[in-house]
């Protein structure tokens, strides 16, 4: 049964054990940094959309100035709040020989 808890062997071979706890991690942070950008870009679209409606209130440069901020907290947020915590996991999670009793996994066991 301790077999079975182990990480089993990569299929590329033992050179791409060590760096496998690297790539992952940067391979989500740019995938994830990407999608985060193009959600930014939703977001100033849908600011400068409405600035027929917001531009008598806050004035032309004050939509496009809204715009601006909110696409930008939009990318801070989620890369503070998903990816960062998320690649640390993805880290972790390949660092660890073996898996088994560590907090991670009674984490996990929680949640599913």
């Amino acid at each position: 049964m301790e077999e079975n808890n182990k990480q089993r062997p990569s299929i590329w071979g033992t050179w791409w054990e060590p760096i496998r706890k690297w790539f992952y991690p940067a391979w989500l942070l740019y995938e994830t940094s990407v999608r985060f950008y193009e959600y930014t870009g939703s977001v100033y679209h849908y600011f400068i959309a409405q600035q027929d409606f917001t531009s008598s209130y806050i004035g032309e440069i004050g939509t496009q100035t809204l715009a601006v901020f909110c696409s930008a907290c939009t990318f801070i947020i989620c890369t503070a709040f998903l990816t960062i915590p998320t690649c640390y996991i993805l880290y972790k999670f390949f660092n660890t020989d073996n898996i088994t009793g560590t907090r991670f996994e009674l984490k996990m066991k929680r949640i599913f």
